[in-house]
């Protein structure tokens, strides 16, 4: 009887749910201290806890490695490195299951600060009766940076609220900006969306001169990667009052500490990387996983590879 292949899980708190899988793989669970000598003996590695590094820190150069990787994140820049771009492992992401939470998180943001939501909830606070006037969503502009499939998604949400999108991609074709124009595009923009991947091209994209040529009126959004922003140039924009405002999901060091001047900064929304964390959002990301092993078990194309180059799943 053939050995049974063997999956290690680089674990996170809960750890995934994969009791389908019972007597059809040898599972086997790591941490950052024991990855890098137990990867040469897997077949599949899941990345289960996609906020760490240890699988870019750990991976084999010569000999033998994992035939798969999958993660369980939209992102793959927190396990890519040049050894693994290099090698024949097949890299997964979770591409598909945080879509339409994030497209959603980015309208509340668009509304919440259309309607001016967090001085009405600060005046709550205080007690304070203060009348002001809102502003319309429908018939503003957005720049949605990013076309894959979360940026569309909040394209077509954006849409549904009367906002007119253009989405920035990497490559031109229909319906879809290059990237020669997205500062013309976030010039005109009232609102200007980051859901980029991250890649070396896109680190920093959002620096002091891309938020100089916004409008003072406009805000930003940032769901794709914490580094895509060059946040000290964000807060100066703010605090300047460049720009009339910013909401943050992601940041370039998480979690954001405590004495973080991003806290404090005028106008800027923080909130703790969760715009895609819905409930029932990681039993979905195990499901996912049992299905795409189900299809490299039986020697079937796996959907949501990764061009390993590019640092993404290319679009259609």
């Amino acid at each position: 009887m053939p050995a049974l292949p063997t999956l290690l899980v680089l674990d996170a708190d809960p750890p995934p749910r994969l009791g389908r899988l019972t007597g059809r793989v040898r599972i086997v669970h790591a941490d950052e201290t024991t990855i890098a000598e137990q990867l040469p003996y897997a077949d599949v590695l899941l990345v289960w806890d996609f906020a760490s590094h240890a699988v870019r820190a750990a991976w084999p150069g010569e000999g033998a490695r994992p035939r798969w990787v999958h993660t369980a994140s939209a992102g793959v820049d927190h396990l890519m490195c040049p050894e693994l771009a290099a090698s024949d492992t097949v890299v997964t992401n979770a591409r598909g299951i945080f879509d339409q939470p994030i497209a959603e998180y980015v309208a509340a943001l668009v509304l919440a600060m259309a309607k001016d939501l967090p001085r009405t909830l600060h005046l709550q606070e205080r007690r304070e009766w203060r009348h002001r006037e809102s502003q319309r969503v429908a018939g503003t502009k957005a720049c949605v940076v990013g076309s894959g499939p979360i940026g569309r998604a909040i394209a077509k949400y954006l849409k549904a609220l009367g906002v007119t999108t253009a989405i920035v991609g990497r490559t031109p074709r229909t319906g879809i900006h290059g990237p020669d124009d997205l500062s013309r595009l976030m010039a005109r923009a009232d609102w200007v969306i980051s859901a980029a991947p991250l890649t070396s091209d896109t680190h920093h994209m959002f620096d002091t001169r891309r938020f100089g040529v916004m409008q003072p009126s406009a805000r930003f959004v940032n769901v794709g990667r914490g580094q895509l922003v060059d946040e000290t140039a964000l807060a100066e924009a703010l605090s300047k009052r460049w720009i009339a405002g910013a909401a943050l999901d992601v940041f370039e060091h998480e979690p954001l500490t405590s004495d973080s001047p991003l806290w404090e900064v005028p106008g800027l929304i923080v909130s703790p990387h969760m715009s895609g964390d819905t409930v029932g959002w990681r039993d979905e990301l195990g499901a996912q996983f049992i299905e795409l092993y189900e299809r490299w078990e039986t020697g079937q194309t796996l959907p949501n590879v990764v061009d390993k180059q590019r640092g993404y799943v290319p679009g259609h």
